[in-house]
């Protein structure tokens, strides 16, 4: 404990060293970050924060027989299927919020609730095509990269062990107004926000002080690992059209440190190691899908 106190408070002493050292860095970073927040993260998650919200207040524990068959394929407990569909088509965080607000209100079992994470938080469509058609020049790539996603989700859901067939909960759902869904989808949105935000001054520091001695493709793979966002607009630099499709492809299953964390504080209580599992499989999984798809 002493020594986990010692090293964390070491890297924030070296944190305000380096806002005072080289305030420039810092200022210009928050102002690209908050750029990026009001450009694309906002447009693209917000609303779907507040449809999770609404979504699992109202369709929890009720079926859902047209994806039915995917969530049997993945032993998701019956009325939580509403969660697969979010999880597929709203965005990092969105899914696990969604996850979290069932558990948290006795909908879901926190062994189920756990087990979902790994494969039922994933980019959205809205992030594909908003922020990678012009990256990658050609809608179609767009296309392929969110079906990749998809299947390896599904697949990583299927993979991963456990799961149950029975009925997820509805007598314990408290009843939202609009206001209360509308107030959880700010504290959401802003959480993510801020994290996008912290983790850009980082980059940014790390940008200008190491990676300017980076290739290209160093730099955007590092950029990924630690935001999303800033992975995917990095990838602008780099030449090869392929390239660019695969390491989008792994970004986007991975999430970054970042979605890592915005995940982590939207989950309560709920364990991530089952999640980082999944991801990790998830991004091998889209990796090979994404060759199989270059070579045909």
């Amino acid at each position: 404990m002493k020594t986990k106190r010692t090293l964390t408070v070491a890297i924030c002493a070296v944190g305000t060293l380096l806002l005072i050292v080289d305030a420039k860095t810092a200022l210009n970073s928050a102002a690209d970050a908050i750029g990026l927040c009001t450009a694309v993260v906002v447009p693209s998650l917000f609303p779907f924060f507040v449809l999770s919200v609404v979504m699992n207040n109202v369709l929890s524990g009720a079926k859902i027989p047209l994806l039915r068959p995917i969530s049997s394929l993945c032993r998701i407990p019956q009325g939580a299927e509403s969660i697969l569909l979010l999880g597929l088509i709203g965005g990092y965080p969105v899914g696990a919020a969604g996850i979290a607000q069932a558990y948290q209100s006795g909908a879901l079992s926190k062994k189920d609730s756990e087990r979902m994470l790994s494969f039922c938080n994933n980019a959205g469509p809205a992030f594909i095509f908003g922020l990678l058609s012009p990256v990658l020049g050609r809608v179609e790539l767009c296309w392929a990269l969110w079906i990749i996603h998809i299947l390896s989700a599904i697949a990583v859901g299927t993979a991963m062990p456990g799961g149950s067939k029975e009925t997820a909960s509805a007598h314990c759902v408290k009843t939202l107004t609009v206001a209360q869904a509308m107030q959880m989808a700010v504290r959401n949105m802003a959480t993510v926000c801020g994290w996008v935000i912290m983790f850009r001054v980082m980059l940014g520091f790390i940008s200008h002080w190491f990676l300017w001695l980076a290739s290209p493709v160093l730099r955007s793979i590092i950029a990924g690992i630690f935001e999303l966002s800033n992975g995917c607009l990095s990838l602008i630099q780099i030449e090869n059209t392929s390239l660019r499709f695969l390491c989008a492809s792994g970004f986007l299953s991975f999430g970054g440190i970042c979605v890592s964390m915005q995940t982590a504080s939207v989950t309560g209580g709920l364990s991530l190691r089952k999640y980082y599992i999944g991801k990790t499989l998830q991004t091998i999984l889209s990796l090979l899908l994404g060759v199989i798809f270059l070579s045909l």
